[in-house]
């Protein structure tokens, strides 16, 4: 029996590139969370002319989520078939053209358009960034750093909010320097990933092997091999890849179902009450940009408790607790007719905190779950399916409150949470005591459910 290498990439000590790629990578996400975040205030800054009816603003909203979708299906795929290193870089170039084009907006078509394009950047870097910094980082840290890219998401929505409101009282043009802010740090991010180097665990699926320990040796330990990455990469039958079909086959269909199905439960009801949040309150009796920023606060401060006890909890306890905490925490809505003032504002508080604990899961999960031929592709397809349903409920809230009332919607928001409860309940693996998988063969035998040890189909 060969013994393990002395130091692999899962059981490397940290080192100072391991944190810097993960502020690398948080970086794009924060960006993703800013460009999100500013739509927030900069709506209703928008002139009476610009054609704004709650047709277009179910369509502005959902926009960047539908160019997301179409990014993470498209260029997740593209991710394993070239490498992560080039779309590392090019979705900041994109992010960049798509904010400072926003303040050159006329019309709510315009508006539309362009923040689709960004929407396809965002969906770029959900399936580009936690692949590649996955494929870096030991097991250890694996839990808390691939986290911390939801964690500095909500970050980037909160800074969001907050430059948006203090930007807001500069004039009638006041909302393009909103929705243009996020140009700055586009600009930095993508000068930070400049020279970054190719994940070496692609390497080896590509057969470039000298490359990839040449990598591991410059950037992790200079005692480190690949040589458990290339024993686990064997494993697997290496054929043309084609992902889509492989995703949905037998094998894999469970966790590709699983991956987009809880981020689905997680994000669209959060996506909804976020991007029409002072709308939320005002419905509910609750005016003033306080709360909204008070919410965003507790949505920041959320992620970075996720970060600390991801690892402690684990990811499938985690996950069903918190979709449990979150449908009570906005039970009262349902269920009182005229809710107070206090009540609206902790309770939305209270959700908002549990969701960013959970929503840590999502830049986590994907990336555990898939081999590294798949990984970018199944990482974007979770991505993909997460936005059909942040899309579709950002698209009908406007119209739902409209007709049905803000009871209604909350309701609807308890019953789709108790959903995801039950089905993470029904299939959510335990990953995060595994190094990652590397060929596309059968998943991991076992993984334990519930106390049980069950097969993950």
């Amino acid at each position: 029996m060969t013994a393990a290498p002395a130091v692999t990439m899962d059981n490397a000590r940290p080192t100072p590139f391991h944190y810097r790629i993960a502020v690398f990578s948080a970086g794009g996400m924060l960006i993703d969370g800013y460009i999100l975040g500013v739509l927030t205030i900069a709506l209703p800054l928008l002139p009476t002319n610009f054609g704004m009816t709650p047709l277009w603003e179910g369509l502005v909203g959902s926009s960047a989520l539908i160019g997301l979708f179409l990014g993470a299906l498209t260029l997740g795929l593209l991710a394993d078939r070239i490498g992560r290193k080039k779309l590392y870089t090019l979705d900041l170039v994109l992010f960049l053209v798509a904010s400072v084009a926003q303040f050159f907006l006329q019309d709510a078509l315009q508006l539309f358009l362009v923040r689709l394009v960004a929407g396809l950047a965002i969906g770029a870097d959900y399936a580009v960034s936690p692949t590649y910094l996955a494929e870096f980082l030991p097991t250890k840290l694996r839990g808390p750093l691939l986290s911390s890219l939801a964690a500095i998401w909500r970050v980037g929505f909160l800074a969001a909010v907050v430059v948006g409101f203090l930007l807001q009282d500069m004039g009638p043009d006041a909302w393009r320097w909103i929705l243009a802010s996020s140009a700055v740090p586009s600009a930095v991010i993508a000068a930070l990933r400049i020279g970054v180097p190719e994940s070496p665990r692609w390497l080896v699926q590509q057969g470039r092997h000298a490359e990839a320990e040449a990598i591991v040796k410059r950037h992790i330990s200079p005692d480190a091999t690949i040589d458990d990455i290339v024993l686990r990469a064997g494993h697997g039958q290496h054929r043309e890849p084609r992902p889509l079909r492989t995703l949905l086959s037998r094998t894999w269909r469970g966790r590709t179902f699983f991956a987009g199905f809880f981020w689905i439960a997680q994000s669209t009801p959060q996506t909804a009450i976020f991007t029409f949040l002072p709308t939320v309150f005002l419905s509910l009796g609750v005016e003033g940009g306080g709360a909204t920023v008070l919410q965003n606060v507790f949505f920041a401060v959320g992620g970075l408790v996720g970060m600390v006890v991801i690892n402690r909890v684990g990811r499938r306890r985690l996950l069903i607790s918190t979709f449990w905490l979150m449908a009570f925490s906005v039970t009262a809505l349902a269920v009182l007719p005229r809710p107070g003032a206090t009540i609206v504002i902790v309770c939305l508080s209270l959700y908002a905190f549990i969701e960013a604990v959970a929503g840590n899961l999502q830049f986590v999960y994907p990336s555990e779950l898939f081999p590294t031929s798949l990984r970018g592709a199944g990482t974007g397809m979770a991505a993909a399916l997460s936005r059909i349903g942040a899309a579709f409920g950002t698209f009908v809230f406007p119209i739902l409150l409209a007709s049905f009332g803000i009871r209604a919607v909350m309701i609807g928001t308890v019953a789709f949470l108790v959903l995801g409860a039950l089905v993470s309940h029904r299939m959510a693996p335990e990953t995060g005591r595994d190094g990652l998988t590397e060929d596309d063969g059968r998943p991991h035998d076992e993984v334990e459910r519930g106390g049980r040890v069950l097969s993950p189909e």
